[in-house]
């Protein structure tokens, strides 16, 4: 090898050292640096017939695909779970731990134990004064809980706007990283920094919503949603959010958009369409589709659950029970039902034996014509006794041809066996109405109404229905309030020492059975309330511990197998700062040993001219 080979091998590695000690201290200078990706030197080896020498051609990033899509994956699935479970965790805090003060079972047991002492001592002002508190306190307990979710939801659309504002802001960085990759004259530095600012935006558009990201080799990324709609490629979609302002319970998600009473959020594409990301179930993961899950769904469930609560206390106190009277016709007995009270919501109770097996029915009074099996077995048949019991006899008798069901009257029902046949027999009939009035009126009295005063009678046929939003609408009767005798006097005049409406309502509280949610097929995924009015509440309090432990859990499933995966790109991709000090001293050794021959060479070669 001649001496101008040894020279240019030496120079050569004198440039590749200091090309690599740039490298080092970059590396070591942003160790701390979140997002940043190692970075070495890519060397070369040249070899010709009379040297050989080492040149650098470029910079190499650590980087994993499959790795990244991962992490992108689960940043998305955590956050989702993380706002579910922060929201939850809130919630719970406001209904309450079971038997602490304020909680919804504590408060509910406090009005029990006022109407045991009303049934104990009828003539006492101070019993009765007491369950006028207990349930103000009832109410007042209802309402803000009621209002704390509608907060709650309202909340969850301020923070979509936000989201929705951030996650463009964001996709138009990643549109503008993208154009400036095609730059072919940049340096690899600029290069390698605007690769780490493409992972940041892509790992941050991922905590917001549920990506794929397509790394192509130019270094540019296309992102599009996991249901497969475009975010970035040819262009930048565009996300936008029209707040619905206030939410009340009646404020509730629709398919339909011009039905719908929430926020819409939809999308428009670069060529032009626009999705509505909701009502087509573009959201899969992240933080946004959290959000709209606990604001059209989660909370709204915990809504209707106050609303059945608020139901079951107004009608366990205002329902009159009207049991049938036997009646026959030739050799088939049965009952007569009279349904003259039956006010819009209400309903007849019907027992009856077919070839000896037991079946329940439940006729309900409004236009709706239903028919579906509850929760509990009971079938549910919607007729429309507007039209009178003639009519309503008629369409009943239409659903079960098995009995012979007719109208002997313009209020009542009779309800007949099929004679000698002996394959059924009625065991009962009862109608339940809402009462009118405070006395006078059945021991049932209106001690909890609606809005201006209205009774509660569960009426289907508004839009919304009675029931939707009724725990914010729920208040104690003025005339209760103003005048507590009313607990005890049924009738005008009546004595202050008879119990028997508080022993009624006492009864109802732990007899009347309630089953929430309709039509189970239209209730799919959601939680059956089904007992009395005590089994209801302690089902609502433990179905909603275990809803918020069920949510911490899978938020910190995912939080750890985030970890996990954010300790593996730490060590594929992270600056350890020991190696790198190790590779200095090389690299030191290295220069060192070049510069030795550079030295060598020079002399060499001085002394090669001096004696010429």
């Amino acid at each position: 090898m001649g001496l101008t080979s040894s020279l240019t091998n030496a120079v050569s590695g004198l440039r590749v050292n200091q090309d690599s000690i740039d490298i080092l201290s970059r590396n070591i200078g942003n160790s701390g640096t979140p997002g940043y990706h190692r970075q070495s030197l890519n060397i070369v080896d040249y070899n010709t017939q009379d040297a050989s020498y080492a040149r650098s051609v470029g910079t190499n990033r650590a980087f994993n695909s499959s790795l990244q899509a991962y992490y992108n994956r689960q940043v998305s699935d955590t956050a989702n779970s993380s706002v579910s479970a922060s929201y939850l965790d809130r919630l719970q805090g406001f209904l309450g731990k079971p038997g602490t003060a304020g909680a919804l079972d504590t408060v509910f047991g406090q009005l029990q134990n006022s109407l045991q002492g009303i049934a104990t001592s009828p003539d006492d002002y101070n019993a009765r004064a007491q369950a006028v508190s207990a349930a103000q306190s009832m109410v007042e307990t209802l309402n803000r809980l009621s209002s704390t979710i509608q907060g709650m939801r309202q909340e969850t659309e301020g923070q979509i706007a936000s989201n929705v504002h951030n996650i463009n802001g964001m996709l138009n960085s990643l549109a503008e990283v993208n154009n400036r990759m095609l730059d072919l004259g940049m340096t690899d530095a600029a290069r390698a920094a605007l690769l780490d600012q493409r992972d940041r935006l892509v790992g941050s558009v991922a905590e917001l919503i549920d990506i794929r990201a397509d790394y192509r080799p130019d270094g540019t990324v296309a992102l599009m949603t996991r249901s497969g709609v475009g975010l970035i490629d040819n262009g930048v979609s565009t996300f936008k959010f029209e707040s619905a302002g206030n939410l009340s319970p009646n404020s509730i998600f629709d398919p339909d958009p011009a039905q719908t009473k929430v926020g819409k959020m939809t999308l428009t594409t670069p060529s032009g369409l626009t999705i509505d990301l909701v009502t087509q179930g573009v959201l899969q993961g992240g933080e946004l589709g959290g959000l709209v899950t606990l604001r059209d769904r989660t909370l709204v469930e915990a809504q209707e659950q106050l609303d059945q609560i608020a139901a079951g206390l107004a009608l366990a106190f205002s329902t009159n029970k009207s049991a049938g009277v036997a009646a026959t016709s030739g050799a088939a007995t049965g009952l007569d039902v009279d349904i003259s009270n039956l006010a819009p919501g209400n309903d007849v109770l019907l027992t009856y034996a077919e070839d000896g097996v037991e079946k329940r029915v439940r006729v309900i009074n409004t236009t709706e014509a239903s028919d579906y099996v509850d929760a509990t077995g009971q079938r549910v048949i919607g007729i429309d006794f507007s039209a009178g019991a003639t009519a309503a006899a008629a369409a009943l008798d239409a659903k079960l041809p098995n009995l012979d069901i007719s109208s002997t009257g313009a209020s009542n029902l009779r309800i007949l066996d099929d004679g000698a046949a002996g394959r059924t027999d009625i065991r009962t009939a009862v109608a339940r109405s809402s009462s009118t009035g405070l006395q006078g009126a059945g021991l049932g009295f209106n001690l909890f109404v609606d809005q201006g005063n209205k009774a509660f009678t569960n009426n289907l046929d508004t839009d919304p229905q009675q029931m939707q939003g009724f725990a914010a609408r729920i208040a104690i009767n003025p005339a209760v309030v103003a005048d507590n005798r009313l607990l005890v006097q049924y009738e005008v005049g009546g004595t202050l020492g008879d119990s028997d409406r508080a022993d009624y309502v006492i009864d109802q509280l732990s007899k009347m059975q309630f089953v929430s949610g309709g039509n189970p097929a239209a209730n799919t995924g959601r939680f059956q309330l089904t007992g009395n009015l005590s089994e209801i509440i302690s089902q609502i309090v433990g179905f909603q511990g275990s809803t918020v432990n069920a949510a911490i859990t899978k938020r910190d499933d995912r939080q750890l197998t985030l970890d996990t995966i954010v300790d593996q790109m730490e060590s594929e991709y992270g600056v350890n700062v020991d190696e790198e000090m190790a590779r200095l001293m090389e690299l030191q050794n290295a220069y060192a040993a070049n510069a030795r021959v550079v030295s060598v060479v020079k002399e060499l070669l001085d002394a090669l001219l001096a004696a010429t």
